[in-house]
């Protein structure tokens, strides 16, 4: 990213319009994680809309609770969540007040801070599996339910989640599909936006109802 423009934070406006608008825009902007060993920032590279209370994959879809509350909250916002036991995973909230709209951010390129993201990952095979799946995102940048209603979009260069602009993926290069792991009626939907042809993008896997193991590359999905 060389221009002015690409380092500058994203508006909440960004985040105040449909998900399935924001989740595609997503790819290609940067995630800039400050932790207390120094910046991680992350080119996005695959993500996943959920729609909140119209959508059975959603977090929200029965309603609001103390785990989802961020949920209903204002847009430009992270909803963290922990699951399976061992894993967190990221997102951002999306679409007006009350909608309960998130994006899962599923995976990226680690564009600086790779020693940070290792430390944290060290049995990452290369640095395009660093965050290559949503917990492995989570684990790599330190996030955990301590960030859950961290504002993304402010100016504040500490703060310890941040959203630049970036540069949007072309868009011949976006491809979407299925939701990984999603079942029932949500497993319809094709809302998993990705950059093809990036080594960092997850592999897809089906529901499978009766798993017994986690992977991190598949990683947890509903939100």
């Amino acid at each position: 990213m060389s221009a002015d423009h690409d380092r500058k934070p994203l508006p909440r406006a960004f985040f105040d319009r449909p998900v399935l608008e924001v989740a595609p825009d997503l790819l290609g902007r940067v995630l800039v994680r400050t932790t207390d060993d120094g910046p991680i920032e992350v080119r996005l590279t695959e993500v996943e809309a959920y729609a909140g209370r119209i959508d059975p994959g959603s977090h929200a879809y029965r309603g609001r609770t103390e785990r989802n509350a961020v949920m209903f909250g204002p847009p430009g916002h992270a909803y963290v969540y922990f699951t399976y036991g061992m894993w967190h995973c990221l997102n951002l909230v999306c679409d007006a007040e009350g909608t309960a709209s998130g994006v899962l951010l599923r995976a990226g390129e680690v564009l600086a801070g790779h020693e940070h993201a290792r430390r944290r990952r060290p049995k990452a095979r290369g640095d395009k599996e660093l965050a290559k799946g949503p917990a492995r995102l989570a684990t790599a940048l330190g996030v955990d339910r301590v960030l859950n209603g961290t504002d993304v979009c402010g100016d504040d260069e500490d703060a310890p989640l941040r959203i630049l602009t970036g540069t949007p993926a072309a868009s011949d290069r976006v491809r979407n599909g299925p939701r990984t792991g999603v079942g029932g009626e949500g497993a319809l939907h094709p809302w998993r936006y990705w950059i093809t042809g990036d080594p960092s993008v997850s592999p897809y896997r089906a529901h499978q109802p009766r798993r017994r193991r986690a992977r991190l590359d598949a990683g947890p999905t509903e939100v």
